[in-house]
């Protein structure tokens, strides 16, 4: 009988990425490539081509003129962010058919992507980090949860089930009832993804950053996000929550408090507006 851990990762190794991003990836991993031809593979795809336009249009970048163009998002934004946008709609693509039995869909983006939001706030206090880059950490934070609930569901819901009537970390309960953590599991699915080391190592490292080295800070950022996204979603207790936060946060990303709870406010402004965005049928089931 295949352990848990088998069962998991066999999971992982089925879920693939849809092949207009992995060609996005490929062309821009090249040392020299054309911006049209970046634009040109995300125009083949008509659905991610019109939602990246949305997105750049919408008040999540503010921007003082529209555009509409990919070649001039690219230009406006850099062929890094068109790349970690593109990645994002991908992943929520890949398990677009995830039965809402299994997991409440709507309630998981919509978390995910409050998640991102408070993370991009966040680093834009932070010296030394690509804020818009946060974004797509933060709200791949949980990927790991999507695989276990495919993998393992009644494991998996009975630690969530535990660690809310403990009180406990989620990730310390999964790690002595099943044996793996949805934080490792996201590390896994990353790794076999090629996905940069940088998400990878916030993604495994986000519940523990204490262990982070190369991204060090990126790592302490999404980690404070998402225990202040927790916070509000169990009704914004966040000093019940405030205990969990590494010693070593605050000092590693020189935030505040006040800059944190700050944050929440503007994410939640934001929310709906991104939801729309990027994850329309999840907003109209969450709404």
């Amino acid at each position: 009988m295949a352990t848990v851990w088998q069962r998991v990762t066999a999971k992982a190794k089925l879920v693939s990425l849809p092949e207009v991003y992995l060609r996005l990836r490929d062309l821009l991993a090249q040392p020299e490539y054309s911006l049209r031809d970046a634009a040109a593979i995300i125009e083949r795809d008509p659905a991610l081509c019109a939602r990246l336009l949305r997105l750049v249009n919408s008040s999540f970048f503010a921007l003082a003129n529209p555009v509409d163009t990919v070649v001039r998002a690219i230009n406006m934004l850099g062929a890094q962010q068109v790349h970690d946008l593109a990645l994002a709609t991908s992943v929520a693509q890949s398990f677009e058919g995830m039965s809402s039995e299994v997991m409440d869909m709507a309630s998981y983006w919509r978390s995910s992507v409050l998640c991102g939001l408070v993370s991009r706030t966040l680093a834009q206090h932070c010296s030394g980090i690509e804020a818009d880059r946060l974004f797509v950490a933060g709200l791949l934070r949980d990927i790991g949860h999507l695989v276990m609930y495919q993998s393992v569901p009644q494991l998996a819901q009975v630690a969530l089930a535990h660690a809310a009537q403990s009180g406990r970390p989620l990730y310390l309960v999964e790690q002595e009832e099943i044996g793996l953590d949805y934080a490792r599991v996201g590390g896994v699915l990353m790794r076999q993804w090629g996905l940069p080391e940088s998400l990878r190592e916030v993604t495994e490292l986000h519940v523990e950053p204490g262990r982070s080295l190369r991204f060090r800070p990126e790592t302490f950022v999404v980690h404070i996000a998402d225990l202040m996204t927790r916070s509000i979603e169990e009704g914004g207790d966040f000093a019940r929550l405030a205990k969990r936060i590494h010693r070593d946060s605050w000092e590693v990303t020189g935030l505040t408090v006040d800059q944190c709870e700050t944050a929440c406010e503007e994410a939640e402004q934001n929310l709906d507006s991104v939801m729309q965005t990027m994850f329309p049928a999840a907003a109209r089931a969450a709404s």
